[in-house]
């Protein structure tokens, strides 16, 4: 990967990071009300989101002082929103089969962040038949799979069937992807890989089918200015042993941030409310950190901090 393209990446990721930073208070969780995990506007997923993006900064460990220092205020304000762990604690023990606590908890364990009750909690459910039985769709049973690794739970799941269930797992007829079906298509990838830690954990099949369809795809999407999946796309590219894309998806990244950092999902207009705004394209910032990052550290040969289990 050429020089440029490393500049543009770094730049397009630190930009949103510092984006995502100076906007956190629009992130924060209500107090004293019952959250509505069906209300679109929740912060709770973007909060897990920004927990995401910013342990993998930490993981990866080639961002600057500056950014490594607005990361570390990021997990840690999330935590906080979280009320330490108590919040996904105790989400988790009201709600048995659902997955998201386990999912987000994950993204703090990534960073060294526990909870001593949580982590209880979840090995004990790990041994439920009925834990391990719940109906999702393929790549999101990856998603709980690749959470219960990071966390550092018994369970070993077969992880060749679980590629091989998934659409991408398939190697299907590229041109008839669409776009929820893309969305699923790069994490798949991103769980088997865990985030780019291990390329060398996707299947040869996949791999190989990648190599030749992935940058049709970042090309299609770029087209159309679909700015979040394009920049999902890129993060696949970073989690291959050897990437394939050009420098055409990053330099239309770059070309649609803006000044501030914020990098729309689409070619809509930005709401003038900066609430609203934040709402509306934290996801992508989200994603343009996270690609900004795997696809410097991956280009610098760096390990990740911690190993899988």
């Amino acid at each position: 990967m050429n020089a440029d393209v490393l500049k543009t990446a770094h730049t397009v990721g630190s930009r949103a990071l510092r984006w995502l930073h100076e906007n956190a208070e629009f992130g924060t969780l209500p107090t004293h009300t019952v959250v509505d995990f069906d209300d679109r506007d929740s912060a709770y997923k973007p909060l897990g989101e920004a927990a995401l993006a910013t342990s993998l900064v930490l993981r990866e460990g080639v961002a600057g002082p500056g950014d490594l220092a607005a990361a570390r205020t990021l997990i840690d304000f999330a935590w906080e929103q979280f009320r330490h762990g108590d919040f996904l604690y105790e989400r988790q023990v009201r709600h048995t089969l659902v997955t998201d606590p386990l999912e987000t908890y994950a993204h703090f364990a990534r960073a060294g962040i526990r909870h001593e009750r949580m982590d209880d909690l979840l090995t004990h459910l790990d041994g439920l038949r009925s834990v391990r039985a719940i109906e999702m769709m393929p790549n999101r049973r990856l998603g709980v799979a690749n959470a219960s690794r990071v966390v550092g739970l018994p369970h070993r799941p077969d992880w060749a069937a679980l590629a091989a269930a998934t659409w991408l797992g398939t190697t299907p007829e590229p041109w008839v992807i669409d776009w929820m079906t893309a969305y699923n298509m790069t994490h798949t990838v991103f769980h088997l890989t865990d985030w780019g830690a291990h390329p060398e954990l996707l299947p040869a099949d996949i791999r190989d089918y990648l190599r030749i369809w992935l940058p049709v795809w970042v090309d299609v999407w770029q087209e159309v200015s679909q700015f979040d999946l394009v920049g999902e796309l890129l993060i696949v590219d970073a989690c291959l042993e050897e990437p394939v894309c050009d420098s055409r998806g990053w330099d239309r990244l770059a070309a649609a941030q803006h000044a501030d950092g914020l990098l729309p999902r689409d070619a809509d207009p930005v709401d003038k409310d900066a609430r609203q705004a934040f709402k509306d394209h934290e996801h992508t910032a989200v994603v343009a950190i996270v690609a900004g990052t795997i696809t410097l550290s991956r280009s610098l040969g760096a390990k990740p901090a911690a190993a899988l289990a």
